[in-house]
């Protein structure tokens, strides 16, 4: 009769031992956590400026068109993004403040609380295409 070999025992972490390990990186993660949320809201800030500066170069096209800057995301045929309160991705709501003959003013407002310190990031451009915070997160 033939003797059954059995495989040998492989070593292994323990189930203490991965949950153990999981808690130190947990909170690991938790202290370095608020070290990071400047990172982040200058991340989402990102999306305001990009927004900014490409309604500028479209009110600059239609100044040159028109001979004055437009009052109206539709006349510059801006499609202002469906914010993640409407089931989009923009984190921001977009207006035109003011605009004139030699003038304008767009602002972008943030709808989300990035760091959650209860203050909203704001930005503005004007027509000398600079985007400026106005509010930091």
């Amino acid at each position: 009769m033939k003797k059954i070999q059995f495989a040998r025992k492989i070593s292994a972490f323990t189930f203490k031992e991965m949950l153990f390990t999981l808690m130190i990186i947990g909170a690991l993660l938790l202290i370095a956590s608020p070290n990071f949320m400047p990172l982040i809201s200058k991340t989402k800030a990102q999306e305001a400026k990009i927004q900014l500066k490409h309604l500028f170069n479209l009110q600059e096209q239609y100044r040159y068109v028109n001979s004055k800057y437009a009052s109206e995301f539709n006349e510059i045929d801006f499609e202002v993004p469906k914010t993640i309160q409407a089931d989009g991705t923009a984190n921001y709501r977009y207006e035109i403040l003011s605009s004139s003959i030699t003038s304008f003013k767009a602002r972008a407002e943030a709808i989300v609380d990035f760091d959650g310190d209860g203050v909203f990031n704001v930005w503005e451009i004007d027509e000398t295409g600079k985007p400026i915070e106005i509010v930091k997160d």
